[in-house]
């Protein structure tokens, strides 16, 4: 049976019904099923409703999936969706129609002044297990706890309400950060930063704001959509103004913008933003650094700048500044460490050293196996293209039976 009849079957055969728009469970348009997530706690945005419509949709994240069952009766693979042996037990379990089960409800009791602190308490807890922790496993408890908060903010008042929307907008963003740089799914990133950048004026904190809208230039600044990406980063820095941002913030926010501008071919403008964060990264102004930025330190500057370096075409500089950050990093950046083991074997290529080349992308694949991190897989991939003219040399075909007999990233792959 072709996937359009069997989301026919599922949601009835009404001219206006297309797709997740269910008449049978009385969901006319996207918008009504987005709506109703929601009110289940689960929020998705229309493209993310449009895609689960396409031919070969996504597998939803086991939240969504689980809601989608219960919202329509139906189990997963009558909607369409393929669930591979990877998924693991969380998405067979969502095979399974479910059986009289309520819709989750929001709070409505008022909640103690105890529970914003309470809720901060596990939002710092998650923001340190970032680092260790898998992400496919550590992802759904951040949401589930975004959720919770988000369930609990209108039961709340005053300072308790604005303590929980400060967490709140720091779990989405966490959330957003695995998407992005951890699953590699960028769209989704987007509608969860969206759900941050909303918590954060809740909470009227305009520093959590910036790092959100710097974030979410991340999104067309990868894809080198260079206005899109200037825009964000031109509301980033009111933000950050607004905040009062320190010279630490502020360097972040310039190798950000740097980042992206070297995505975009302007390594001009990202060498001299990168020398505007040098000269204030260590900005001893009065104005603490934000607890939650634990993601940038001058050591994580350096390596903003090896990459530029590198795609600036400045060789031994860059070898140089990546060498120094290899050393130099603390003994939990493992993820980081894939990334600049990834630049470095790119360094090697462009010099003319493939065996280099080939020994630093063995050693990131070899630390992706137990911290895996989507970003540190891409420059890795960067540098076994560069390889190419070497893919006949025993070294380079080392390189594949590691990258490519690999279970980890074969099921990252299929998934």
């Amino acid at each position: 049976m072709s996937r359009t009849r069997r989301w026919s079957s599922a949601w009835g055969t009404a001219s206006n019904c297309r797709g997740l728009a269910s008449c049978v469970a009385g969901y006319r348009t996207q918008q009504e099923l987005v709506d109703a997530l929601a009110a289940r706690g689960i929020h998705i945005g229309l493209r993310q409703a449009r895609r689960y419509e396409a031919e070969n949709p996504p597998l939803p994240q086991p939240d969504v999936r689980q809601a989608l069952v219960d919202l329509l009766g139906r189990p997963l693979d009558e909607l369409g969706f393929n669930v591979p042996p990877c998924a693991g037990p969380q998405a067979a379990a969502s095979l399974i129609a479910p059986a009289n089960r309520g819709p989750l409800r929001t709070a409505s009791a008022p909640q103690p002044a105890t529970a914003g602190a309470d809720f901060s308490a596990v939002t710092r807890a998650h923001r340190r297990l970032y680092w260790t922790v898998t992400p496919a496993i550590l992802h759904p408890a951040v949401a589930a706890h975004a959720t919770l908060g988000g369930q609990l903010l209108d039961a709340t008042t005053g300072r308790t309400r604005q303590a929980l929307a400060a967490a709140l907008a720091e779990s989405w963003l966490l959330a957003g950060r695995i998407e992005f740089f951890d699953l590699r799914e960028p769209d989704r990133a987007g509608d969860t930063w969206v759900r941050a950048l909303q918590a954060a004026g809740q909470a009227d904190d305009a520093l959590l704001g910036a790092a959100i809208l710097a974030h979410m230039a991340f999104i067309p600044g990868w894809t080198g959509q260079r206005q899109a990406a200037t825009e964000r980063m031109v509301a980033a820095r009111t933000y950050g103004r607004r905040g009062q941002a320190g010279g630490h913030f502020v360097a972040w926010l310039d190798a950000v913008e740097a980042e992206c501008a070297t995505r975009c071919g302007d390594t001009r403008a990202a060498l001299d933003l990168i020398s505007h964060a040098e000269s204030v990264v260590e900005d001893a102004d009065g104005r603490p650094t934000p607890e939650w930025m634990d993601w940038f330190s001058p050591i994580r500057l350096a390596a903003f700048k090896g990459n530029v370096q590198l795609t600036a075409g400045h060789l031994p500089q860059a070898r140089e500044t990546l060498l120094h950050v290899l050393d130099e990093l603390p003994g939990d950046a493992d993820k980081q460490r894939t990334v600049i083991l990834g630049d470095l074997g790119a360094v090697e290529a462009a010099a003319g050293r493939p065996q280099d080349a080939a020994r630093y992308a063995l050693r990131a694949l070899e630390l992706l196996e137990t911290h895996w991190y989507a970003t540190g897989l891409e420059r890795v991939r960067v540098v076994r293209r560069a390889l190419g003219p070497w893919e006949h040399e025993q070294y380079v075909r080392d390189l594949d039976d590691r990258l490519y007999g690999w279970g980890a990233v074969v099921s990252a792959l299929a998934c």
